[in-house]
């Protein structure tokens, strides 16, 4: 048996290798450990851990890493928290492989411990770009310490072989979150207003908003924009949840928690909705809007219109339902009354996503069974002259 790791430290990376870690639990040749970090175990972002466990998954360490607090130094203390943690983790668990997703700080922790303990590191989601954040480098980072690769398109997959990683190694297997919309079953109307307690209206706003950390303009005032141009829109509802442990995230709950207070019959906000209902909520909202991956990955797929603020997502492969905007009221309100524009909605029902639409689970469990680890770690860095 192989003891395969997996890697968690947020909500949203959890939700899209939850059908991965099913895949790795039910197969007899592996010996599944799961380490949770971060956002997981903090009581502020709703611990979220527990609904790990409740999904029938033991989980096998936990690293405490994330400080209370959003800034620079906050964070920058964070990481090495996190790397002296995995450490001590990995010494214990002795895994074969570290399986991780994305571009957060916990996760360059986590890669950074394996590395130097010499344990084989897989990475879903390298070769994207995000433009106005600190996870474009970190991203990268973490592609060059990892040694399997699956990414979410060939344009992806080409980018990390470009980095210098071998071919063989480098897996396109389309975004993980697609497998969610394929295999959950959603909730109907009634269900998913009995899941949250609040009425949808007739129009219904789904909204995402992350801090943008390498921008010049500031979160609060980015936000503020965005709640200012809602103004505007005073028959929809509004469905927010809340962002995740970056740069001056608490400023934009605050902002979170007063809007809802003074908006109580109209707007509602939760820390995690989980993918059951957080997709669920894609479905029977008119529009999504905010800066967050999943509007340019997993909402294509419902031929729902994405509002995307700001340089956030610069970078990323868009679908034609997708609307860029600057982070200003004007800007956002002018793209919000095109996406519930009849022409609009028309427009975009024979849009494909460009993130695919298969099951990636179980190729990336029998990519890493079949690979082997001798001389794994001796990696030699590919010229694309070569080809």
């Amino acid at each position: 048996m192989k003891k395969i790791c997996v890697v968690t430290g947020t909500r949203a990376e959890y939700g899209l290798l939850y059908w991965t870690m099913k895949s790795l639990q039910s197969n007899p040749k592996v010996n599944l450990c799961i380490c949770v970090t971060g956002m997981h175990l903090s009581p502020e972002f709703g611990l979220t851990y527990k609904q790990i466990e409740k999904d029938g998954f033991t989980i096998d360490a936990k690293v405490e890493m994330l400080l209370s607090s959003d800034t620079s130094v906050g964070i920058s203390k964070s990481i090495g928290l996190g790397v002296i943690g995995f450490a001590e983790q990995f010494e214990r668990l002795r895994p074969d492989w570290i399986l991780v997703l994305g571009d957060r700080f916990e996760i360059f922790s986590a890669v950074t411990a394996a590395m130097i303990s010499r344990i084989p590191i897989a990475h879903c989601h390298g070769g994207e770009a995000t433009e106005g954040l600190i996870d474009e480098s970190i991203r990268h980072s973490i592609t060059k310490m990892s040694h399997l690769h699956f990414t979410a398109t060939k344009e992806y997959r080409d980018r990390v072989i470009q980095l210098g990683e071998q071919p063989e190694t480098v897996f396109n297997v389309g975004a993980l979150g697609i497998e969610n919309i394929n295999r959950l079953n959603l909730l109907d109307r009634i269900e998913f207003e009995q899941s949250i307690d609040f009425k949808l209206a007739k129009i219904n706003f789904l909204v995402t908003f992350h801090p943008v950390t390498l921008d010049i303009a500031s979160a609060e005032k980015q936000f503020q924009e965005l709640l200012d141009s809602f103004e505007e829109f005073e028959n929809a509802n509004i469905i927010i949840t809340k962002p995740n442990a970056d740069n001056d995230g608490r400023v934009i709950i605050k902002l979170i928690d007063d809007f809802v207070k003074n908006n109580r019959n109209r707007v509602v906000s939760f820390d995690s909705l989980g993918q059951l209902r957080y997709l669920s909520a894609i479905l029977h909202c008119d529009v999504i809007i905010g800066n967050s991956s999943s509007g340019l990955i997993e909402v294509p797929s419902f031929k729902k219109p994405t509002i995307n603020i700001g340089d956030r997502q610069q970078g990323r492969i868009k679908a034609k339902t997708v609307i860029d905007c600057e982070p200003n009221k004007n800007s956002i309100t002018n793209a919000i009354r095109l996406a519930i524009s009849d022409d609009f909605t028309k427009q975009i029902q024979d849009s494909e996503n460009p993130y695919g639409c298969l099951n990636s689970s179980e190729i990336i469990t029998s990519v890493i069974l079949s690979t082997p680890t001798e001389n794994l770690l001796k990696k030699q860095f590919f010229n694309l002259a070569t080809i």
